[in-house]
């Protein structure tokens, strides 16, 4: 199979993938459930890739190992966090203003479809680090594993940190600025950036580069439209001490606070 036959057959298990979700949201009246399936949608894709792919089997394995773990371990995490709580309140915002008449098929084109087609033009990456065969494992490979792991590392604590720290009831309206999170305000879209970056690096190492501009669109996402700069705008008008907070704290790259 070719490069793109390949790439629109993860486009078609993603779209099938979402659909099932929204059909399975307007029975139980909850959109939220989109948000759990993200990292999950990845494993899908990588493992399409993965199958009908026929490049360097070593690499293929090493990223698809890492994909599983990583996007297995943010679904678990949303799972976990979100499920029993009801639907997030941008949803309920969304369906109270386009009404219960209009929103089940609305929600399937601004939430599902879009979030589908984000997962599949991200994804790309993935698809040429196992295309080709070009090369062996080299520098580059190594690299960004090392990258992936200091990212899963500060994305998976960061996340780990926030649930203990919000679990404490003594916390309640405090600022969390200790582990992680005294270093960078987003430890978790840190980690995420950088989990990306590492799969961009293994994709250059075996000779594909324009699928790296996957990697560069869910970096944008993270800081500029749905992570840090979406965070941040809320935080600021609604945490107190936060504006404290942002003063000393870097934003997003770790690095030590200020005095």
């Amino acid at each position: 199979m070719t490069f793109f036959q390949i790439y629109l057959l993860a486009f078609a298990a993603i779209m099938l993938m979402m659909t099932i979700l929204w059909l399975i949201s307007i029975k139980i009246r909850n959109v939220s459930i989109v948000d759990l399936f993200w990292g999950f949608g990845f494993v899908v894709a990588g493992a399409v890739y993965f199958i009908f792919s026929e490049g360097m089997e070593t690499r293929k394995i090493l990223l698809m190992a890492m994909v599983a773990i990583w996007g297995l371990r943010l679904s678990i995490y949303l799972a976990w966090r979100n499920l029993g709580k009801g639907e997030d309140f941008r949803y309920q915002k969304f369906r109270k203003d386009f009404g219960e008449n209009r929103y089940w098929w609305y929600s399937f084109f601004s939430v599902f479809l879009l979030q589908g087609v984000l997962m599949w033009l991200i994804s790309v990456p993935l698809l040429g680090a196992q295309f080709y065969a070009a090369r062996e494992l080299g520098i580059l490979d190594f690299t960004g594993v090392a990258i992936w792991i200091i990212g899963y590392v500060f994305e998976a604590g960061g996340d780990m940190q926030l649930a203990r720290f919000k679990a404490n009831p003594a916390n309640k309206g405090k600022v969390l600025n200790t582990g992680f999170w005294h270093y960078t305000r987003h430890p978790n879209y840190f980690g995420d950036a950088a989990v990306w970056l590492g799969y961009a690096l293994i994709c250059v190492s075996a000779g594909s580069y324009v699928p790296v501009l996957g990697a560069v669109l869910m970096t944008a996402l993270i800081i500029k439209v749905s992570g840090v700069a979406l965070l941040e705008k809320t935080l600021n008008t609604t945490k107190p001490g936060y504006q404290e907070y942002v003063r000393k704290t870097s934003a997003f790259i770790p690095w030590f606070p200020k005095k």
